[in-house]
């Protein structure tokens, strides 16, 4: 595939004098699964809306193969894009509603059998929209995206509604999609989803970006790991650790310790004559940097 990449650059929007997106830049690579993470109101979906020429921006750009979405000469084979799950007629059937999609795109009608199948819907495409669950909205949603076969997927909470096994299928999809060399770019507030699906994450938090990387770098990017240490005698225990260490205070009078390993602060509570009492290590996690990297940051709009 040709570089199908998406790029933002300086990307800004203002609703009567709100900043919902401000001066916003990053890239999006092909062939990877990427994650756009931020609290309510962070501008994830103005930011999306913008890169689908859904809402003009105040200034910057977003391109997709280097070109904005307007200009895309054939749009819907380019690009596949689900941002809300209510989009179809609630007397529709699955199928009619694809095949409409279809017949408005200049796509074969048969596509629409086979991207019901891809999402699992094949024994429900006769039933009317208006009868189906959340999760096979969203499925529904999936297929109309997949419709023109695009190099590139931008899809807004995909996994709202779906059950456990519904969030495992469209794991699976989503990366074996990236694994053909294909865009994928998901919006989503579940970090332990995202965290076993994404290759890189763009963080934002108040229109402005927070971090972005490979979700690994981006775990590590906040420090090593941390210690719950829980001691009758915590001043003893910092004094003997010093000012290499960072302790904060947690529910239950134990310390949360950065800047030490387990033999250091082992070592450390001997000499101090600190009785340590429970001593485990937190692994990082993407949640748990998420909310360090985007604390105090949140502006719901």
């Amino acid at each position: 595939m040709a570089d199908d990449g998406i790029a933002v650059s300086g990307l800004t929007k203002l609703y009567n004098n709100v900043r919902a997106v401000d001066d916003l830049s990053f890239t999006v690579s092909p062939g990877r699964v990427t994650g756009f993470l931020g609290p309510n109101g962070a501008g994830k979906t103005t930011t999306l809306r913008m890169v689908l020429n859904l809402v003009r921006p105040t200034a910057g750009t977003a391109t997709i193969g280097g070109r904005r979405y307007a200009e895309l000469a054939d749009p819907v084979r380019k690009v596949g894009a689900l941002l809300e799950a209510s989009g179809a007629h609630r007397g529709r059937t699955g199928r009619n509603h694809l095949r409409m999609l279809c017949d408005a795109a200049g796509i074969p009608v048969g596509r629409a059998d086979d991207v019901l199948d891809t999402v699992g819907l094949a024994s429900a495409a006769d039933r009317k929209f208006k009868g189906y669950s959340l999760g096979m909205r969203q499925r529904l949603g999936i297929a109309a995206a997949l419709l023109g076969d695009p190099d590139v997927l931008i899809l807004d909470e995909p996994a709202n509604g779906l059950d456990p096994e519904g969030i495992r299928w469209m794991r699976e999809l989503l990366r074996s999609l990236a694994e053909q060399g294909r865009t994928v770019l998901v919006s989503s507030h579940l970090l332990s989803e995202m965290e076993l699906l994404a290759d890189d994450v763009v963080i934002i938090a108040a229109g402005k970006l927070v971090q972005q990387g490979p979700v690994a770098q981006v775990i590590a990017s906040t420090g090593g790991a941390q210690l719950l240490v829980r001691t009758p005698r915590p001043e003893a225990l910092l004094a003997e650790l010093g000012a290499a260490v960072t302790a904060t205070p947690v529910e239950g009078g134990a310390l949360r310790i950065v800047g030490a390993d387990g033999p250091t602060v082992g070592a450390a509570a001997l000499r101090a004559g600190a009785e340590i009492h429970e001593l485990t290590v937190e692994r990082r996690d993407l949640e748990n940097v998420f909310l360090q990297l985007t604390a105090g940051k949140a502006d719901i709009l």
